[in-house]
């Protein structure tokens, strides 16, 4: 038979019952035989409740339940503490950082699961379920690591718009993860230089408003293998972003700019505008009095005030980003055709910002991006198709 365990309440009442007995001249043997426990237990009793009345045990029993709870309280804000300071550094945005989180606490600290989990609000579910991952993953981090070592200079972005092309259905932000999860990185860019505006608001620069309205052109300078500089004279269409031509020749003058002129106004029509700086090759009266004849205008920038061309130095800055620091021309025929095929890579293939991620004149028939070769020497953007026919976003193209 278990014992009965007596509530303080009871302990006290049989305590004022013995007092009252040993008052009528009973001895404590025969008292305590009336409350039906032992003289161990009465003296035990009477050592921890004698002299206190039933609302005094009530308090203090209170007040110890009051006790445990706040050393419970303190030792759970302990462990949370704890838990907190064992947690990775940084925010704990995504499930997957907070599931190796919640590991390493359980390993370190033997707190529970649900423990864990409450103090670093990550559901159990999501700590249980075992990511799966997707099946293709493999192939597009193969197929973006490809593409980035042939464009290195081409951002998350544009690695994106080429997968497109090469049948992938993905965007942007997954690229992301797995352009930063790789450590891919493209240096930043230079700050935007502003432009020139009136008190008034209006700026003074004149806009192209649509194909052939405003052609810009500017020279740009290299060197061969043998240190012999050449020049390069590129012309653009600003409104479609299309690089017209790339003339490569050891020196250019003013003649050299109008052949090249004269060979696109035949194929396209004059412009209405033609921009430049006021360097010597364009500022030179015959080339100037050629350009009214055909029935076109200059329109020269502010000396000193690059900005004021800013498509062709933007142009500039990215043929000798993405091509020139990059090679070694031993000979000026190879620069010649180097630069040429990267010139026509500019136009059918590299998807352009400011045109949507689109190329500034692509060709009827864009070969597949498995097919394409670039400017390069060897043809990396076959490991970039899709593996599955079914995933390409839409038509190549036109």
């Amino acid at each position: 038979m278990a014992r009965k365990r007596h509530k303080p309440e009871e302990i006290i009442a049989k305590l004022r019952q013995v007092e009252v007995l040993t008052g009528q001249g009973k001895s404590i043997a025969e008292a305590v035989k009336t409350i039906a426990v032992t003289e161990t237990t009465y003296f035990r009793w009477r050592a921890e409740f004698g002299g206190m009345k039933t609302d005094q045990v009530k308090r203090m029993k209170a007040l110890e339940l009051e006790n445990a709870r706040l050393r419970r309280a303190v030792s759970d804000l302990t462990l949370d503490k704890l838990i907190l300071s064992e947690a990775a550094r940084g925010k704990l945005l995504s499930p997957a950082r907070r599931r190796a989180c919640i590991d390493k606490v359980r390993t370190e600290l033997k707190v529970s699961e649900r423990r864990a989990c409450a103090v670093l609000r990550q559901h159990r579910s999501t700590q249980r379920k075992t990511p799966r991952g997707r099946t293709d993953e493999a192939a597009l981090t193969a197929a973006i690591t490809a593409l980035a070592a042939t464009y290195g200079r081409y951002g998350y972005r544009r690695i994106t718009a080429l997968l497109h092309q090469a049948g992938w259905s993905v965007n942007a932000k997954r690229v992301q993860r797995i352009w930063r999860r790789e450590g891919l990185k493209v240096p930043q860019k230079q700050p935007k230089r502003g432009r020139l505006w009136l008190n008034d608001g209006s700026c003074v620069r004149l806009r192209a408003e649509r194909p052939n309205h405003v052609w810009s052109y500017d020279f740009v300078e290299d060197r061969t293998q043998d240190g012999r500089k050449f020049r390069m004279l590129c012309v653009i269409d600003e409104f479609t972003r299309e690089a017209l031509a790339i003339r490569v020749k050891r020196r250019l003058n003013s003649t050299d700019v109008l052949e090249t002129l004269a060979d696109l106004m035949i194929l396209r029509g004059p412009p209405a505008y033609v921009r430049s700086d006021n360097g010597p090759e364009f500022i030179a009266t015959t080339l100037r009095e050629w350009i009214a004849a055909v029935g076109s205008q200059t329109a020269y920038i502010e000396p000193g005030s690059p900005w004021e061309n800013g498509y062709c130095e933007s142009f500039n800055s990215k043929l000798r980003d993405e091509l020139l620091n990059g090679e070694t021309f031993f000979s000026l025929a190879e620069a010649q055709v180097l630069i040429e095929a990267w010139r026509r890579h500019f136009n059918a293939v590299r998807p352009h910002s400011a045109l949507k991620y689109r190329p500034p004149a692509p060709e009827a028939l864009i070969p597949r991006a498995g097919n394409i070769v670039p400017w390069a020497s060897a043809p990396a953007l076959e490991g970039a198709r899709s593996p599955n026919p079914t995933m390409a976003s839409g038509p190549p193209m036109n």
